[in-house]
């Protein structure tokens, strides 16, 4: 059996364990990376790419979580690296697997197209144009800020948190009246930054739905060291047992002025933050609710309270988009796609997905093992279902890990990381060898015996 000549589109987190375990495997092929370097949203300063780093970013996630399997983060790192370790360690990754040779980089791909008989066109910005047999999107869901709509126009300056630099870049923030929007880690990490009496400014934060805090240690231990769901209880109980935990580490929210929650912990993203609850308990930063409208420099929230701000500082997530696709070939609308297992689009063979998700408490096993199971289909050795029953998976999936969650567009692609792994080692694999046992693989372009023309 030949395999398919893959194309793989990015190399950031997701598209390097692709490219890793498609070597594993034998398989062919070709990552376009629209950047000078690898690494993706952690690739701080490269040129052409869409990091969201800020000069600041330590990530939020624990070393001991974050390591790959098969390339342990070096001991002497610190429990939460900055951002240029951890593009280090990416870097590392890349050669110690000899990944490079096969990432074209600076080559943004401007259209994907599916070919009448199977298989993908990719069109690069140079208009160079080549055929595959499969297409791996690992394109990243972090790089299309989404901003809020208000009532209202604001005159001031406004920046969303994916273009934050640091305090004089790309805006002089000295001794200004900012707003922050938000209350994920991004929005505690940059209005702590801001907050500094060294900068003179005046900052506040406003958040619609509030956010349960939870602290980076626990007597000296990373708080995630102690997360860890079990596939062998109730995934209900666990949530249930787990709302202790900020009660007892933090305190409610409302201690520190913030707005009630509405949800209860895990039913949206908690927010990780030692500095946060100081700095809302000092009075450098003052707490808000919703904003409900805009007037000039005026700001009016939903307490009937108003204030003037020079700036409107969004941390308000963003948008999954495909610029590659054609609308009516691959969509999300309100961040929302059917994916078998957040990788197999159900009825499309040769189109697979990696690290469309937002995986608690770590996506970097997380993709690795999502690229385990691409590369297995592809080697031959894994068959998913009919596209029948991918619907009835992907509707009990929704349920198992999204029933609980705030309808929000920031929690459509939430996974358990453990229970996820879980599910693919013992389950999906072994199901999906069966399946070949049964009916053969499922073929692709070449492995068809003519494939598609270079």
């Amino acid at each position: 059996m030949s395999h398919p000549r893959t194309a793989v589109i990015g190399a950031g987190i997701s598209g390097l364990t692709t490219a890793k375990m498609l070597s594993d495997y034998g398989i062919p092929y070709t990552c376009y990376e629209m950047s000078d370097g690898v690494g993706g949203n952690w690739a701080f300063g490269t040129k052409g790419g869409h990091s969201g780093a800020y000069r600041s970013l330590h990530i939020d996630t624990s070393k001991h979580q974050l390591s790959f399997k098969d390339y342990p983060m070096p001991e002497e790192y610190p429990d939460f690296p900055h951002h240029s370790l951890i593009r280090q360690y990416l870097e590392g990754y890349a050669d110690a697997f000899d990944l490079k040779r096969n990432i074209e980089f600076e080559t943004a791909v401007d259209e994907a197209d599916p070919l009448p008989g199977g298989g993908w066109r990719l069109t690069t910005r140079d208009g160079t144009a080549r055929t595959f047999d499969a297409l791996v999107v690992a394109n990243g869901h972090h790089w299309d800020p989404r901003l809020p709509e208000f009532a209202g126009h604001f005159a001031g300056d406004v920046l969303h948190s994916h273009s934050y630099v640091d305090p004089f870049a790309p805006l002089d923030l000295h001794g200004k009246r900012i707003l922050v929007v938000g209350l994920g880690n991004s929005a505690a990490d940059i209005a702590v930054e801001l907050s500094s009496r060294s900068l003179r400014n005046t900052v506040t934060l406003s958040t619609r739905s509030s956010a349960w805090i939870v602290p980076k240690y626990i007597a000296g231990v990373p708080a995630d060291k102690y997360y860890r769901t079990s596939p062998h209880l109730p995934f209900s109980w666990q949530r249930r047992m787990a709302r202790l935990g900020p009660l007892i580490t933090t305190g409610r929210p409302e201690r520190y002025g913030l707005p009630t929650p509405d949800h209860h912990f895990f039913e949206a993203h908690p927010t990780q933050s030692s500095d946060l609850p100081l700095r809302l308990g000092s009075g450098d930063i003052l707490p808000k609710p919703d904003v409900s409208s805009v007037d000039g420099t005026t700001v009016t929230f939903a307490d009937g309270s108003s204030a003037e701000f020079d700036v409107l500082l969004c941390a308000t997530g963003y948008n999954i988009t495909f610029p590659f696709f054609a609308p009516d070939v691959v969509a999300a609308p309100d961040n929302r796609i059917r994916l078998y297992k957040r990788i197999f689009a159900p009825g499309t063979d040769d189109l697979l997905f990696v690290g469309l998700a937002q995986a608690t408490p770590t996506l970097f096993p997380f993709v690795e093992a999502q690229a385990r199971l691409v590369a297995a289909y592809l080697g031959g050795h894994y068959r998913p279902p009919e596209p029948d029953e991918m619907e009835r998976v992907i509707d009990a999936d929704h349920r198992k890990y999204l029933g609980h969650m705030n309808d929000r567009p920031r929690h459509t692609q939430q996974v358990d990381y453990f229970l996820y792994e879980h599910d693919l080692r013992t389950r999906e694999l072994r199901d999906g060898r069966a399946r070949v046992d049964a009916s053969g693989p499922v073929t692709l372009g070449a492995a068809q015996g003519g494939g598609v023309g270079a």
